[in-house]
């Protein structure tokens, strides 16, 4: 009785304590889904336009992008993580609608990277900003992404790429997992979304085939399938609560092993991708929404939509249909791009405009009354490939 009362007081508290535009969000959000869909075009333009504000707007300019924009606080400064994987959203929008303004963008985040990097390889975790300052595998993964995106477009940034790719070889234990450096963000324990990370070293190796990070990626890839339920459903799989992860972590393990798959095509990987992303295919709503934690059971944990996870299962779900050909695939991916696209305001203050909020409502518990950046990614990316695949359904 005592502990309700006080989560009463702490909302009570809260409420009171909140600006304007907030409450004024939290209230449009709880009457419901926007009914009007602003379309795949211009939820790319505008989501790639809110990205080069976070760069812009980000308090240490440094090139990087702010992690956030915040309802409660404003920008947030630069991540170098999630900064790390939009490398490759700037070049491939740049190409998508011949700008070469975000070409730039993408090279001054690479430079970014060189003047961060340890010098053993490593990139430290949280915002540039955190403490304590130490290096961390996951992160060190996503920058990965970007070093060898920067080596393909620019034939540039290879030695940091090597370094990166290196220090995850040289850091990995022999089973296959990173235990040995951690976050300090989030709870402790073996990470199997760290698949993420080994899609990283694949894109090393297609850069670098005669180095041995191919082997690693496909070791850690070995372990964390250890992880998969006899449902699809993963162990170990969030970032604070393994018995109810997160959308969004289980997005990073899918989207690991179809990557592996893509570079190794072993047929293994590809079934054990199938295996969770059929079972995910269960749990979306005929309108699109995707809750944002599932139990071991598949049912869900939570009542809000964490918008980053559905936009990267979507993802996931389009790619799969490319490698498939089954339309189940390519109808749930346009289905929770389209629920997560209803949630974006085109209309708003440009702090807001093209963003794409951690939860929805915006009060859920990822991402509170944020707009993330690398939501915002993975929703330009994953609309991208919609318009890329439904192209022979929709002329």
């Amino acid at each position: 009785m005592l502990r309700k009362i006080k989560r009463q007081l702490e909302a009570a508290r809260e409420e009171w304590m909140l600006p304007k535009p907030a409450k004024r969000e939290r209230r449009n959000d709880r009457s419901g889904l926007s009914a009007v869909d602003p379309g795949i075009d211009q939820i790319i333009d505008e989501g790639a336009a809110w990205l080069a504000r976070a760069q812009d707007f980000s308090p240490t300019t440094d090139g990087g992008v702010a992690r956030d924009y915040s309802l409660i606080s404003g920008w947030s400064t630069s991540y170098p993580e999630t900064t790390g994987y939009i490398v490759g959203t700037m070049i491939e929008y740049s190409k998508l609608r011949n700008l070469s303004e975000y070409r730039e963008r993408a090279k001054r985040m690479l430079d970014w990277f060189a003047a961060i990097q340890f010098p053993e390889g490593g990139f430290q975790g949280g915002r540039i900003d955190s403490e304590p300052r130490v290096p961390v595998t996951f992160n060190t993964g996503q920058i990965l992404l970007g070093l060898a995106a920067g080596v393909a477009e620019f034939n540039d940034y290879r030695e940091q790429m090597c370094l990166a790719a290196q220090w995850l070889v040289d850091t990995q234990d022999t089973d296959g997992c990173w235990r040995r450096y951690p976050t300090p963000f989030a709870e402790a324990g073996e990470k199997a979304y760290e698949t993420h990370v080994a899609w990283g070293l694949v894109e090393a190796a297609r850069l670098q085939p005669e180095r041995d990070f191919a082997v690693a990626a496909r070791t850690n890839i070995e372990w964390a399938l250890g992880k998969q339920q006899a449902n699809g459903w993963v162990a170990d799989c969030c970032l604070d609560d393994p018995g109810r992860p997160l959308s969004h972590t289980l997005g990073y393990f899918l989207r690991g092993l179809i990557e592996a798959y893509r570079f190794f095509e072993e047929p293994e990987l590809l079934a054990a991708a199938r295996l969770t992303a059929d079972n995910l295919l269960d749990c979306l709503a005929e309108d699109g929404f995707l809750a944002g934690r599932f139990l071991p059971d598949w049912e869900p944990a939570v009542s809000w939509v964490c918008l980053t996870g559905s936009v990267q299962i979507a993802h996931c779900w389009l790619l799969l249909y490319q490698i498939t050909g089954d339309p189940r695939y390519r109808d749930a991916g346009a289905l929770a791009n389209r629920f997560v696209r209803r949630t974006i305001k085109v209309d708003a203050l440009p702090e807001a405009r093209g963003g794409v909020k951690g939860s929805f409502p915006v009060d859920g518990s990822y991402g509170r009354y944020q707009y993330l950046n690398w939501a915002t990614k993975f929703c330009i990316d994953s609309n991208i490939l919609e318009q890329e695949v439904t192209a022979d359904k929709y002329p």
